[in-house]
């Protein structure tokens, strides 16, 4: 019986549309930032617990805006934070989203995969001494692999 964990049906036009929506967010985020290995390394970072402590050191000098010098950048903090506010819910949806077509694609690949192996374990029963066997030997490469000893190529058992 074979595996069919998803059937997905999206048509050439709904790829279209879901190009132009992708195509859409990178004009629209076109102020996002990809910070380098070194850069993720060194900034100071705000965490779950640090964050209460910068929302309420930000209040506090907000309602005390006479004691904050001016080279305290207190506007830009503020817009930060309400920036962070909103593009963390749609990271969360994004994020949500990326991993649901992760899952689908491994899910269409594993279906393939199992029909596959369901053909080629077919085609050796079914196809020993005919015009067959030699579709199924050229296909059999997915099952040789090196040996751990000598390098040699073994036939490992197809399913």
């Amino acid at each position: 019986m074979s595996q069919n964990l998803i059937s997905l049906s999206l048509t050439a036009d709904d790829y279209a549309a879901i190009d132009q929506a992708i195509a859409t967010l990178e004009a629209r985020l076109g102020g996002l930032i990809d910070l380098s290995v070194d850069e993720r390394r060194g900034i100071v970072r705000m965490g779950d617990k640090s964050e209460a402590f910068c929302r309420q050191t930000l209040s506090v000098m907000t309602q005390n805006r006479t004691l904050v010098p001016a080279g305290v950048s207190l506007d830009e903090a503020l817009n930060d934070l309400s920036q962070l506010d909103l593009l963390r819910q749609r990271t969360i949806r994004l994020r949500q989203l990326t991993g649901r077509c992760e899952d689908s694609e491994t899910a269409l690949g594993s279906d393939v995969m199992s029909t596959s192996l369901e053909g080629y374990a077919l085609l050796k029963v079914l196809g020993k001494g005919s015009a067959l066997e030699g579709l199924r030997q050229e296909i059999s490469v997915r099952f040789n692999r090196k040996s751990a000893t000598g390098g040699a190529k073994t036939a490992t058992a197809a399913p």
